[in-house]
């Protein structure tokens, strides 16, 4: 495949991720109460909506200062530009890295158009053990920036130097 057309499956997969990430909130927002949750796995795994004015994991929520909305935008989005600059100047044959990059990229953006629009991110996927333990509610946007990390890492594991290798055929 041509570097042209792999840089555009990139781009359109980071693309899926803001649709899918958008179409999912907004049919959270449309169906479930904010604070109501719908139980799928009982004892393990349910929507709640719930709207997080903070950062991943609800980090800052509880911060009380007028420029927290401020912060939190601008790193979000200095983070999407570092991760499109990074993208672009990256080797379009790396797969690894580029599937990593195109996941945190739609999630980052899928968030901010949250953040910017709403001034909080729709969160609605909770997982937990009989409500002993929790992990903070997440959406399709962290999910996928949750694998792309992880693939980043793997990527940097596995090719610690960043040297040039052959493209794959």
């Amino acid at each position: 495949m041509s570097p042209v057309r792999l840089r555009a499956l990139y781009l359109a997969l980071a693309a899926f991720v803001v649709l899918l990430d958008q179409a999912t909130k907004k049919m959270v927002q449309a169906w479930v109460p904010l604070h109501d949750r719908i139980v799928v796995i009982p004892g393990f795994f349910d929507i709640t909506h719930v709207e997080n004015t903070g950062a991943a994991f609800g980090l800052f929520a509880g911060a009380t200062s007028p420029y927290r909305p401020l912060l939190l935008n601008t790193v979000a989005f200095a983070v999407f530009l570092f991760v499109l600059v990074y993208a672009f100047r990256s080797p379009v044959h790396w797969k690894r890295l580029q599937l990593a990059l195109a996941g945190i990229l739609g999630g980052a953006i899928g968030n901010l158009i949250d953040r910017v629009g709403a001034g909080a991110v729709t969160d609605f996927l909770r997982i937990h053990a009989a409500d002993r333990w929790e992990w903070p509610s997440f959406n399709v946007a962290d999910s996928a920036i949750t694998v792309g990390v992880v693939l980043l890492a793997l990527d940097i594991w596995r090719n610690p130097e960043g040297e040039e290798t052959k493209p794959e055929s």
